[in-house]
């Protein structure tokens, strides 16, 4: 398939990596054009120009920062939906609003175009690995024709619904992520306080029932004071805005959301924001 890939960032260059292995043409554009270089040296076609990139496309995929980016890439004058040649597929993995996500399937009907919010959760490792999690939301029809090209970039892909379906199912995943991280960072530091060997009290519990991909995965990067990211505190705690104005809107209470949400303010405002999530631990230190 001619794909147009939007964002070359952590996330996107390994997924357009996958792509190119699994036989895709990929034209790519991004706004800092030297983020573009190793999936251009790689067999990547660079394009000067967002229109140009989508307008031969059968495909666009976009994954980038954060809602406002979204709506600029897809609605401004020189954005997709002005250029993607008619019957093109256009799929958002970028994680945000999903009224934004209806938006955009909407206008992408009146043009003539098909749209899926396709978030995905799995950080620059499943990028890497091609063993991303896919929730998509939009037609089926739609996502029948892009599972293939899904399962390039994920190995579990699941279609969950109408549009803004996708965003929904991301944030649901944030919310438990939330929950999962803050209580991993307490874990550790009752442990340290405790006098327990850190790593060994990750042996032992990440075994058992209180494991969870957060505590084998980051807490060793917590323990050994690694804070490089793999997942941006900017971009969790964009999603978990998200979510608390989704859950404000259904009239839900999310006692814990709201609490991980104000300690990743809490480092953003001691400039952590570029770190990885699991820097979550120095809010208790």
């Amino acid at each position: 398939m001619r794909i147009a890939f939007v964002g070359t960032g952590i996330m996107g260059a390994s997924m357009i990596m996958n792509l190119m292995k699994a036989g895709h043409s990929l034209t790519v554009y991004n706004r800092t054009k030297s983020k573009a270089d190793g999936v251009v040296a790689a067999g990547a076609v660079w394009k000067d120009s967002l229109a140009e990139c989508v307008r031969e496309a059968e495909a666009v995929i976009t994954i980038i920062g954060f809602p406002k980016d979204v709506e600029e890439v897809y609605f401004g004058p020189e954005g997709i939906l002005a250029h993607a040649p008619e019957g093109a597929i256009l799929v958002d993995m970028t994680t945000t609003s999903p009224r934004l996500a209806k938006r955009i399937f909407e206008e992408a009907a009146r043009r003539g175009l098909q749209a899926l919010d396709a978030p995905v959760s799995g950080g620059d490792q499943g990028a890497r690995e091609g063993t991303l999690s896919i929730m998509a939301g939009g037609s089926k029809e739609a996502y029948d024709k892009m599972l293939p090209v899904f399962q390039a970039m994920g190995s579990r892909i699941n279609y969950m619904g109408p549009a803004g379906s996708g965003q929904h199912t991301k944030m649901a995943n944030q919310i438990a992520i939330a929950g999962a991280i803050s209580g991993v960072c307490e874990a550790l530091t009752y442990s340290r306080k405790a006098g327990l060997d850190l790593e060994g009290v990750l042996a032992c519990i990440g075994a058992g029932a209180a494991s969870s991909w957060q505590m084998n995965n980051l807490g060793p990067k917590m323990v050994q004071g690694d804070d490089r990211p793999g997942f941006l505190i900017k971009h969790m705690l964009k999603d978990l805005k998200i979510a608390l104005e989704e859950a404000e809107a259904e009239n839900l209470d999310l006692p814990v959301l709201a609490l991980v949400e104000g300690m990743y303010e809490t480092l953003t405002g001691q400039g952590r924001q570029e770190e990885g999530t699991q820097a979550l631990i120095h809010y208790f230190e």
